[in-house]
């Protein structure tokens, strides 16, 4: 297997595994779990689960003070994208958010432009504007909504951190395997949900019972570890812009996952807006 196959294939695999976030957060939510603590917990889980395996490997965990700098700053951004996004919720529906939340391609795009003199070709841009297209057909929003301004400026500026991760990703050039490089990130980012809750006074709530527990586990696992896991091979393999895009599939998940576990409807916008972002996805990979 080629590097871009390997790295189209760890992208589909990110978007895919960062879908499943209603199958853990939904039923926490149900159970008075406050979104800091969401986070806290699929954060630091993660970091125990990403540990285990470095030690199962016996990779070395040190780093040098340079790079410690430099996951800082990536753990940041992935930590308050996190927040923001999460904080986005308490003033707009969630799905609106999430819909808002996939301009960040767009954003990639921009950022690589402007600062790295990327070349974007008429097959990324009909990618995008496709990708764009059938995310907004995903979104089941009550008719006649108002957008609160304050929401829609916490998610837009949760879609700029994360295009900021996805690039600063693709310009660290560091030899490390993909466990240890999320490790560090992850583990940073653990810290500033642990900042903002303490910022906040957002009291940690213990999970009560088995299933509390399972739901957290399941949230730390699919779309957290193995979602960034992946995400960071693609980066490394196919660039920043294609990850992006490929991220497209994260709300197609969602909504196969809304209707078959949830028992939500599946209409025919849904389905036209799955194909089109299947098509982007198509595309983008065709480029190639």
């Amino acid at each position: 297997m080629n590097a871009q196959t390997k790295g189209y294939i760890a992208g589909i695999l990110a978007a895919v595994f960062y879908g499943t976030n209603p199958l853990g957060a939904l039923p926490l939510y149900a159970h008075g779990i406050t979104s800091g603590n969401v986070l806290f917990y699929r954060y630091g889980i993660t970091v125990l689960m990403f540990a285990v395996w470095l030690l199962l490997l016996r990779e070395d965990f040190r780093i040098k003070w340079g790079h410690a700098i430099k996951f800082a700053i990536l753990g940041c951004f992935f930590g308050f994208s996190s927040i923001m996004l999460f904080a986005s919720f308490h003033f707009m529906n969630a799905g609106v958010a999430s819909t808002i939340l996939f301009s960040y391609p767009i954003i990639t795009a921009v950022l690589m432009v402007v600062f790295y003199h990327e070349h974007i070709n008429w097959s990324t841009a009909l990618s995008i504007l496709l990708a764009i297209v059938g995310i907004g057909l995903l979104y089941r929003g009550d008719g006649g909504e108002t957008l609160s301004v304050t929401g829609i400026m916490l998610v837009l500026g949760s879609s700029l951190l994360y295009a900021l991760y996805i690039v600063y990703v693709n310009q660290f050039k560091v030899e490390m395997s993909p466990i240890k490089f999320t490790f560090w990130v992850i583990l940073f980012g653990w810290f500033s949900i642990i900042g903002y809750m303490l910022f906040v006074g957002d009291r940690l709530q213990m999970l009560q019972g088995t299933t509390e527990w399972i739901f957290a586990a399941q949230l730390a696992l699919l779309p957290t570890l193995l979602s960034l896991y992946f995400m960071n091979i693609a980066i490394k393999h196919i660039g920043c812009t294609p990850a992006s895009i490929l991220g497209a599939l994260e709300p197609v998940t969602a909504v196969i996952i809304s209707t078959f576990v949830f028992s939500e409807a599946f209409t025919l916008r849904l389905a036209v807006g799955i194909v089109l972002i299947l098509s982007a996805v198509i595309l983008i990979i065709l480029k190639k």
